[in-house]
């Protein structure tokens, strides 16, 4: 084993509109991704080698040494565990401790046809991590009187959502947020083919497709709830929700790492470890970093990093982006969603609260998965922080159970 440095670098959320890559506009699979909806399958063979032909993993750990007495090893053999064990290229994980000092670890290989090393902090697909920061900016605006929480979408949509079932004279802002409006999930029905997808083409698809309940009945995750979220925000505005989100949060947080990428923007613009699919066990790794994003939206599109992450959830759990008001509205009336989350996991306005197993009480995040991508973690309330991400989507509950106990053990003191 031996001792790096990651590499990390100012982003910058301004200039042109990459064009998207020959790769990404040829690469084909079924939709899924994001949480709770299928995995990504077929992929383009772009030539890349199987990742047990790799020589052994590198290992590294930067940062000041401030965690408990087995934080360190502990989030470190669990790295090495998903990339050794689990066959995962690449494992990378942030620790901030309660006086907010951090420490960066990673395991593997940052791209498998080179041998190249993991970027110690390095920017990942964040997925449905999205859905928290998209949720904060709707709550900000409860705050300031723009947005009702029980009000209708049609107050804000109006004869927007209709058919099958599906009415947003029924369904509320809250029902969206707590993901209890009963609307199908739009990324069960996306196709094969990698595109630009206007917000409205996602929801049409959606629409297209029975009610699964009565609003307000019974919690089922839909990333579709977040796309009209989303939508409320730009109606409320009049200004688009990456402007939104860059403004309210990103900016005002100081996430020097953290963007929406902008429409045909396929690349991740900072140092960062390739993201893989593989079609079944024992085939060979396929490259799926670059690809158009905006089918994810505002349920799944930000690009981040795990300290990123850390500085947004301990910010939002400390009272810097919600008024006590909203704050306690978001965590509080959560329901059961073990099923999609693991045991114990319950879902509030945007937020996930899940228990330690040390009896540390609990910690609040989302987590996130997208094609070539997992994240997970969260923060506690005095100032503890751990999200983790491996470079390859998990489809397995299993397998997400497993980076969630690298997450346990960065915050368990």
């Amino acid at each position: 084993m031996r001792e790096q440095v990651g590499q990390k670098s100012r982003s910058s959320r301004s200039g042109g509109q990459p064009q998207q890559s020959r790769q990404s506009r040829q690469f084909s699979r079924r939709r899924g991704g994001l949480r709770g909806a299928a995995p990504a399958v077929a992929a383009l063979a772009v030539g890349v080698m199987a990742l047990g032909a790799l020589a052994p993993p590198a290992v590294s750990a930067a940062g000041p040494d401030t965690g408990g007495p087995h934080t360190v090893g502990s989030v470190q053999q669990g790295l090495n565990g998903l990339v050794n064990s689990d066959g995962l290229p690449a494992a990378l994980a942030s620790v901030t401790d309660g006086r907010g000092h951090n420490r960066t670890y990673t395991a593997g290989v940052g791209d498998v046809a080179t041998g190249s090393e993991v970027p110690g902090d390095g920017q990942v697909r964040i997925g449905s991590n999205t859905k928290a920061f998209t949720a904060v900016v709707v709550l900000q605006l409860v705050g300031e009187g723009k947005i009702r929480l029980d009000a209708p979408v049609d107050r804000y949509l109006p004869g927007l959502v209709r058919g099958k079932g599906n009415d947003g004279r029924r369904i509320t802002v809250r029902h969206l947020l707590q993901q209890t409006s009963g609307l199908p999930n739009y990324t069960n029905y996306l196709g094969e083919d990698v595109r630009y997808f206007a917000p409205r083409e996602l929801l049409d698809l959606a629409l297209q497709h029975e009610s699964l309940s009565r609003p307000g009945k019974k919690w089922a995750y839909s990333n579709t709830n977040y796309v009209l979220a989303g939508l409320i925000v730009e109606k409320v505005t009049r200004r688009p929700l990456a402007e939104e989100l860059d403004r309210r949060i990103i900016e005002r947080i100081g996430l020097r790492h953290t963007y929406f990428p902008a429409p045909g923007d396929a690349t991740i613009r900072e140092p960062h470890p390739h993201g893989y699919y593989r079609s079944a066990a024992g085939a060979p790794l396929q490259d799926i970093t670059e690809i158009d994003p905006s089918w994810g939206w505002a349920a799944g599109q930000l690009v981040s990093t795990n300290s990123d992450l850390n500085r947004f959830y301990s910010a939002l759990l400390g009272g810097g982006l919600l008024h006590k008001a909203q704050l306690d509205q978001m965590r509080g009336a959560t329901l059961p969603a073990e099923d999609t989350f693991g045991p114990g996991a319950r879902y509030g306005l945007g937020l996930v609260s899940k228990p330690l197993p040390c009896g540390d009480g609990l910690y609040w995040g989302h987590g996130g998965s997208f094609p070539g991508y997992e994240t997970r973690g969260g923060a506690t309330d005095d100032g503890r922080a751990v999200n983790v991400a491996v470079t390859m989507q998990l489809d397995d509950e299993a397998g997400r159970e497993r980076v969630d106990k690298v997450v346990d053990a960065g915050l368990c003191r």
